[in-house]
């Protein structure tokens, strides 16, 4: 029987990019395939993602009802997101997982920092990159392109195709975003508004 290696299951609102404020499942799979540090990427990584346990497909389906059930929501009503997240998730989702998901009458995002192929038949994609262009492995068009930018820092260049653009301003240490390049993404994104402000509300929200 196939298992997964799970961080954590946990229902929240969705904090940055487009989908900000959505209710979400979130399933953070554990490890990683990069290493963020401020001095490659200009921040250093504020999630611990290198634990986890070892769960079947229908055990993260019995954690996630846990996690939904003091809210008496109609799962083939309301059909509530499931966002895929880590670490990397690509190192672990696969087909059977998202098509268990679908059956189960649930929608399903991932947060992905595009280096893996990722399976078919997610309804929202969101790419963030963490290295170069010619690295990102995930083809066609997605949803959403996030980039982490700091002061000084000019406008990517894509390689992919998206719905939406949005350029994020890295969070120091404490949880709080450092002015400086809130004030830069801010500027980015009033120079061409191709490109839109995303902030990690959920740190100021007081939720995960």
């Amino acid at each position: 029987m196939k298992h997964y290696i799970v961080n954590e299951i946990f229902y929240s609102l969705q904090g940055e990019g487009r989908r900000a404020g959505t209710a979400s499942v979130f399933v953070r799979f554990a490890h990683c395939n990069l290493e963020c540090r401020v001095e490659t990427h200009g921040f250093d990584c504020d999630t611990e993602f290198a634990s986890g346990r070892r769960l079947t497909l229908k055990e993260i389906h019995q954690k996630i009802l846990d996690e939904l059930s003091p809210y008496g929501l109609d799962i083939a009503v309301q059909r509530p997101w499931i966002v895929y997240t880590g670490g990397e998730p690509a190192l672990q989702l696969d087909d059977e997982c998202v098509t268990f998901f679908s059956e189960c009458d649930f929608r399903q995002a991932i947060e992905t920092n595009g280096t893996k192929e990722i399976p078919d038949g997610l309804d929202w994609v969101c790419v963030s990159p963490k290295a170069a262009e010619h690295t990102l492995r995930i083809r066609g068009h997605i949803d959403e392109l996030k980039y982490v930018r700091h002061d000084g820092q000019g406008y990517p260049r894509p390689s992919l195709k998206a719905d939406h653009y949005l350029l994020s301003p890295a969070f120091n240490p404490t949880g709080n975003v450092n002015l400086v390049d809130l004030l830069h993404c801010i500027h980015l994104c009033k120079k061409d508004p191709t490109w839109k402000l995303s902030v990690q509300q959920h740190k100021y929200w007081g939720v995960r």
